[in-house]
């Protein structure tokens, strides 16, 4: 499935929610056919998943990118059956070209089987925090993708990227970088060492 958006967005005032449900054993793929804008003003975006018994979900849309004078919301609640699958990637650009980056608080919740797997809060365009050495430093662009099943339980630092198994059944890679095609590169290569079975 592609998401397709009329316009830019989310708008100032704003509040966009999606709703995915994956019925027990079947499988959905979550794409977008475009970056989503996020402008300035005030907005909030929720993203609402449950994956069903033996199920499998692939969520991947394109990045979403922070204008400058943006203050941006983000939730996300994923909640999988004990022997259900996700693959869940998210990609965040720091402002337009040549443009500092708006504000942005995501929060990442996710369930398996009701116990907690992940619970992950980002904040972007702080300007008491983005440019920090400990935070974001000089990249332009952050991501991460969770991957949950039954999965090599192996760690890997490389520049930029790091993929570290969770408690639960999952593991979490995260990468920063400095443009789009790199930040993909990064994530896929992480991507590729959490789960072998990826091309």
């Amino acid at each position: 499935m592609h998401l397709v958006a009329t316009a830019a967005g989310p708008l100032d005032g704003d509040h966009l929610g999606l709703s995915i449900d994956v019925a027990p054993g079947t499988s959905l793929s979550v794409f977008s056919v475009a970056s989503t804008l996020a402008l300035p003003g005030r907005s909030r975006l929720t993203v609402t998943a449950r994956v069903g018994p033996g199920a499998s979900l692939r969520y991947s849309p394109e990045p979403l990118v922070l204008a400058d004078g943006c203050d941006l919301r983000v939730d996300v609640l994923l909640s999988l059956a004990g022997d259900a699958t996700a693959f869940w990637r998210e990609e965040i650009v720091f402002g337009r070209y040549g443009e500092p980056s708006g504000r942005c608080r995501s929060r990442f919740d996710a369930t398996v089987d009701g116990v907690p797997l992940l619970r992950q809060e980002v904040t972007a365009g702080d300007p008491a925090l983005h440019g920090s050495p400990a935070v974001f430093a000089s990249a332009r662009c952050a991501g991460s993708t969770l991957l949950v099943g039954d999965l090599p339980r192996e760690v890997h630092l490389a520049e930029g990227c790091a993929v570290l198994p969770l408690a639960g059944p999952g593991t979490l890679v995260s990468a920063l970088a400095a443009d789009t095609v790199e930040l993909r590169r990064r994530l896929e290569w992480g991507e590729r060492l959490a789960d072998k079975s990826l091309p």
